[in-house]
């Protein structure tokens, strides 16, 4: 009968190296799925992340957490597929190529061709997908980073339209109307998610004008001078800009 190993001195720090060494050395992960062939699956498509910013405590909580699942699922006998992605989209990519280009959405076309644009914003989007790797095999979390899916490449976009299609066949969307943010500077509706970045929202001050427009007395005003001799006037009060916003 095999006795559990006694640490004397237990450093976590090495325990945590030792551990990640063996499955480096030995290909732990992938036996783990090798050895379970034909037997039944459960597949997990990791929710992507983006890789043009540095990855947070919060996504260390949360992969935790879908490890947890997947391990379960290896445990119970299922082979396990992770498939790891990239979220390649999304207005901050642009603005921080804009920024980084001295560039609007009007130079789109014009000074930049779309092509060089499109080829900017695919190079930012993978800015920091050295420090996600990194912090993936350093925590332990077992997922497919070799042969991620990348959400820019017309493969993934084609299947996103083609299920489109086969729930809209199967009656499940509808057309409804929503209030829909809205940056005139970006030229786009914004989503909660980017809602929420810093610096979306600021004070700012607008000048108004203020006009009067002055009551003819007639027939149908007369009314409104029984009680004044004075003239009277109706003041309409607008900005110079419906909206604002910093994006």
């Amino acid at each position: 009968m095999s006795k559990f190993k006694q640490y004397k001195q237990l450093s976590l720090s090495k325990t945590h190296k030792e551990v990640l060494d063996n499955w480096r050395e030995n290909d732990i992960f992938n036996q783990s799925i090798e050895g379970r062939k034909g037997n039944p699956t459960f597949t997990f498509y990791e929710g992507p992340p983006s890789a043009n910013g540095m990855p947070g405590i919060h996504h260390v909580i949360a992969r935790t957490i879908k490890d947890l699942f997947c391990r379960y699922k290896t445990l119970k006998g299922f082979q396990v597929n992770r498939k790891a992605g990239w979220d390649t989209h999304g207005l901050p990519v642009e603005l921080a190529v804009e920024k980084e280009l001295g560039i609007t959405k009007e130079n789109i076309g014009t000074t930049i061709s779309i092509e060089e644009y499109n080829r900017a914003c695919r190079t930012n989007v993978m800015k920091y997908k050295g420090s996600w790797e990194g912090i993936t095999e350093e925590m332990g979390y077992w997922v497919d980073m070799k042969t991620p899916y990348l959400t820019y490449d017309n493969k993934y976009i084609e299947s996103v339209w083609w299920l489109l299609g086969q729930m809209y066949k199967k009656g499940l969307i509808y057309k409804g109307h929503t209030v829909q943010p809205f940056s005139p500077k970006a030229g786009t509706g914004l989503s909660t998610h980017e809602l929420n970045q810093p610096g979306c929202y600021r004070n700012v001050k607008d000048n108004s004008v203020i006009a009067q427009f002055k009551i003819i007395k007639k027939e149908n005003s007369d009314f409104l001078f029984s009680k004044t001799k004075n003239d009277i006037y109706c003041l309409a009060w607008t900005t110079f800009q419906y909206c604002t916003s910093s994006w």
